[in-house]
């Protein structure tokens, strides 16, 4: 496949999104995401990746002690936040993970809605917040 290279080559790889010569928002080998964006396999593609690296920081925010003590129900809220947060202001709520490793899944609850993440992502803060709270 000699256009593969060629266009390899010519294109360039670049992993973050940038303005190309003809001022299009492009990313990878040249794709062009103004006018052709991504596929929805695509996207269920970069979800699967995002949903991985969000686990690991989950798992990693709660500490190997904690994790397998959370119900499936509270790591899939932890996953949630890792995934919308990010790790490194996941780990601004420190009265949230100090009440998620007593236990105190009450209060961890509270501490998830006493925040500006809440006040940004609205219902989603809600429902998360229900789902810790009841387990």
């Amino acid at each position: 496949m000699e256009y593969l290279d060629q266009i390899k080559r010519d294109e360039g790889l670049r992993l973050h999104p940038y303005t190309c010569t003809a001022g299009k928002l492009t990313i990878g080998y040249g794709r062009n995401l103004d006018e052709v964006g991504i596929t929805e396999q695509e996207a269920h593609i970069l979800l699967t990746e995002d949903i991985k690296n969000a686990r690991k920081d989950a798992q990693s925010f709660a500490s190997i002690e904690v994790w397998p003590r959370l119900s499936p129900t509270r790591q899939a809220v932890l996953i949630n936040m890792a995934f919308n947060l990010g790790l490194p202001k996941l780990r601004m709520f420190k009265r949230f993970h100090n009440y998620l490793t007593k236990g105190r899944f009450d209060l961890a609850s509270v501490e998830m809605l006493d925040s500006h993440w809440a006040t940004q992502v609205g219902f989603r803060a809600t429902r998360l917040a229900d789902a810790m709270r009841q387990g």
